[in-house]
């Protein structure tokens, strides 16, 4: 019985850092989408709807793992590349007739 709780809190431990690590991995994707499909031929449309959703996804990982350095490690940057999407969708309307 000891040996069946102590599993159930390391999974639950586990599960929380995988959250977080996989809010900073969708930061990094991000980064890495942005180098990939750079150029004056991009799809900006789909360039901010990545980068949109993969960053909500990553605050939401970072919000669901419940460990303070995630929290805010995660929130910043994908808080970040939100904003950029921002700015780009608002750049996209202003250059476009």
């Amino acid at each position: 019985m000891i040996n069946l709780m102590g599993d159930a809190t390391l999974n639950k431990k586990r599960a929380k850092d995988l959250l977080g690590v996989l809010s900073l991995l969708t930061a990094v994707i991000n980064v890495i989408f942005c180098f990939v499909t750079r150029g004056p031929n991009a799809n900006l449309t789909l360039v901010i709807s990545v980068f949109t959703v993969l960053s909500v996804v990553g605050i939401i990982f970072a919000i669901i793992s419940k460990k303070l350095w995630f929290i805010i490690i995660g929130i910043i940057l994908n808080g970040a590349v939100l904003g950029f999407a921002y700015f780009l969708l608002l750049a996209v309307g202003i250059s476009e007739p």
